[in-house]
């Protein structure tokens, strides 16, 4: 509790104290002329298209059904390791559903989700793409987009179809490179440069 004499100590003071008046904003204004800067980053801002950071191909592809089985290693791969990818042996660190996108957008969420993987030392992951089995043609769009995308990625290492109980083959496994921090953990805990 403050006491009647703290309540006076304050009013006093605080008896020089005035309101302000003027509103607390910023006050914008445009410049009236632009400066030789303004024009040149317009015309730069012109002449330079957006450049797409994005290295998936959006292009056509290859069309695939609703049975074809994804499978795709890099060389350096070892056997027993595609194997067990393969067989669903690993356990799946992480999810993308692409179901209900468009292809843009999953083009744009494959190269995000796969970059994630690497930054946060992800290996074994898997992607729901969908069979297809409604399209009227018989085509499984997704996923032949995906079967032309994943290769185009460096930091995959090798896809497959997935298992039955994972989606057969409306999924696929993917192996993801290494991040430079895993592969540096790795060298300290081996003892190798």
């Amino acid at each position: 509790m403050t006491s009647k004499n703290d309540r006076l100590s304050f009013l006093e003071e605080m008896k020089d104290v005035r309101r302000i008046r003027k509103p607390n904003r910023a006050e914008i204004t445009t410049p009236r002329e632009l400066t030789p800067g303004h024009l040149e980053r317009q015309r730069a801002a012109v002449a330079a298209p957006l450049r797409d950071s994005n290295p998936l191909t959006s292009d056509m592809v290859d069309p695939l059904t609703a049975r074809d089985v994804l499978c795709w290693q890099r060389p350096g791969v070892q056997h027993g390791v595609f194997r067990k990818l393969r067989l669903g042996q690993y356990p799946i660190e992480a999810r993308l559903d692409l179901h209900q996108m468009t292809v843009e957008q999953a083009r744009r969420e494959v190269f995000r989700f796969i970059g994630d993987c690497v930054r946060y030392g992800l290996r074994s992951v898997i992607i729901l793409h969908g069979k297809g089995e409604r399209n009227p043609d018989g085509i499984a769009q997704l996923k032949s987009y995906l079967a032309k995308w994943l290769p185009e990625l460096p930091d995959v290492l090798a896809f497959n179809s997935a298992q039955k109980h994972h989606g057969g083959t409306g999924a696929v496994y993917v192996m993801v490179r290494k991040g430079e921090r895993d592969k540096q953990n790795n060298r300290e805990l081996h003892g190798r440069r």
